[in-house]
């Protein structure tokens, strides 16, 4: 570590003094004096021009990024006036005496305009807590270089430094690497959306094809900033060999899962065994696969409830896939009916109502069985096709409500258990129950 307590000292011992000769002259209260007339004006100003411009009806009809500058100006016009009274105020100061009598003036300028500049700067990012953040970061730093301290304090931030390895690490590295990565990430993210904006928008490549294409390009462009950002501030990406090892076990040991359900995302997305819109079923969850993220897949079921299943379960549990090549769904309707009924009347009104679905494909007749002699009655198969597994309940209640109608309409009935009771060797002993009142 190398510190030199000695240049901090002097430096605060010279701002000090620059500050006590200052506030020692009358000048100085005289300028005070016009910095809070001038905000209070500028106050009242920009409250009374706000109150008469609608922010609403501000600008409709104009281009989008003029509209929004237009919009921050109007709502930042105290911080304008302000600007604009101690500007003024400057130029009378220095035209009737010397300018350093005008020096508060000059900063309370400056910095004013500096934070308007920033505020209409910023008004792109729609995040509240790093909008603040970046204006608060800027207008520290125009502050330090308005008043003349920015380079000591720079000094100041690269005289304390820590050794790891080969890599000098200062406090004004870590501030510009925070700052320039959050700056590359900001635009990594604007870079993302708009490609993937394109990709979605292409039609010849199918929705699992979009996705993976999608966290290619995010992953790499991410990756892409991180190092271009450390190359900036002068970090040797090869000083961070000597980390490689605990990330290695610390991913081995305990980031196992995360990687696992990783890489089985990315497979997915490239056999396409499942794909955005599937419908699946995974154990007792069944729905239409809504998202696949990196660690999971969203699965929407028909209820309002959404199953977030693990990229490792699909790979390794059994799924069911209704929509993998096709979607023409094989619908299966078991009934039964008692044995005074004709067989061949049976299926032939089982038939003829399957076929007058309205979800039924026509190019695919329906197809009714008798599979079986059963102690009750006859059983019956009804099959026919669907151009898609979406309600499919909701088919063959209709069907088997149809079939009721048609059997009570034919009187046939439907077998149900019966049973016979036969006593031998005398009647069944009856109890008499007595009320314990008589």
């Amino acid at each position: 570590m190398d510190f030199d307590l000695t240049d901090v000292i002097d430096v605060l011992h010279a701002a000090a003094r620059s500050v006590g000769a200052e506030v020692a002259s009358p000048w100085f209260y005289l300028q005070l004096g016009l910095i809070l007339a001038g905000a209070g004006i500028s106050l009242a100003l920009g409250a009374a021009i706000r109150a008469r411009i609608d922010m609403t009806s501000l600008g409709m009809g104009w281009p989008a990024p003029l509209r929004l500058f237009m919009r921050v100006l109007v709502g930042s016009a105290s911080t304008a006036m302000f600007a604009l009274l101690m500007r003024i105020a400057r130029t009378i100061m220095v035209a009737s005496t010397w300018p350093s009598r005008s020096y508060l003036l000059s900063i309370s300028a400056k910095l004013a305009f500096a934070w308007l500049v920033i505020l209409l700067v910023t008004s792109v990012i729609r995040n509240t807590f790093l909008v603040r953040l970046v204006s608060l970061s800027a207008w520290l730093v125009a502050a330090l270089s308005i008043l003349g301290e920015l380079d000591p304090v720079i000094d100041a931030l690269d005289s304390v430094a820590i050794m790891v390895g080969g890599l000098r690490l200062t406090p004004l590295l870590l501030i510009k690497l925070t700052v320039l990565l959050a700056v590359a990430l900001w635009f990594t993210n604007i870079a993302s959306k708009f490609v993937e904006s394109r990709i979605t928008q292409t039609s010849d490549l199918t929705p699992s094809l979009q996705v993976l294409l999608i966290k290619i390009i995010r992953l790499a462009l991410m990756a892409f900033a991180v190092t271009v950002v450390m190359s900036a501030v002068g970090i040797n990406l090869s000083a961070l060999a000597i980390f490689s090892g605990a990330a290695g076990v610390g991913i081995g040991f305990g980031l196992q899962k995360i990687i696992a359900n990783f890489i089985s995302g990315i497979i997915l997305l490239a056999d396409k065994s499942v794909k955005p819109g599937d419908l699946v079923t995974i154990g007792d969850a069944t729905g239409r696969i809504n998202e696949m993220k990196t660690r999971y897949i969203s699965v929407a079921a028909g209820d309002g409830r959404e199953f977030l299943i693990p990229n490792e379960d699909l790979v390794t549990q059994k799924v069911v896939n209704w929509t993998y090549t096709d979607k023409n769904t094989l619908v299966k309707v078991t009934f039964g009916t008692n044995y005074d009924a004709d067989p061949r009347l049976v299926c032939k009104l089982a038939v003829d109502i399957a076929a007058a679905a309205p979800r039924a494909i026509k190019s695919k007749p329906p197809n009714c069985l008798l599979v079986e002699f059963a102690e009750a009655g006859m059983k019956f198969s009804l099959t026919f096709w669907i151009a898609d597994p979406d309600g499919m309940d909701n088919v063959k209640s209709e069907v088997m409500l149809s079939l009721w109608d048609a059997f009570k309409r034919e009187g046939i009935q439907v077998p149900y258990p019966v049973r016979e009771l036969r006593v031998r060797g005398g009647a069944l002993p009856v109890e008499t129950m007595v009320d314990a009142t008589t």
